[in-house]
């Protein structure tokens, strides 16, 4: 944490960690190592940029995902 974050933005930093966290139990990744976690963010960060279809694609899936919720 930076020197002097204030209380309120700690409390939000953490619940936007722990949010991030949900996605990878959501997506079935819970018990995968944290290296081929880093590693599957990684490439997915780098095959996403400046490919409109592929964010499109990787979007769908994850609203597709979302709408499961519910169910």
């Amino acid at each position: 944490m930076a020197k002097g974050m204030t209380t309120k933005a700690r409390k939000k930093d953490t619940r936007e960690k722990i949010e991030l966290g949900g996605l990878i139990v959501k997506a079935g990744l819970r018990y995968e190592k944290r290296a081929l976690l880093l590693g599957l963010l990684i490439d997915a960060s780098h095959r996403v940029k400046g490919d409109e279809a592929e964010r499109s694609r990787l979007t769908a899936i994850g609203v597709e995902a979302f709408g499961h919720d519910s169910k």
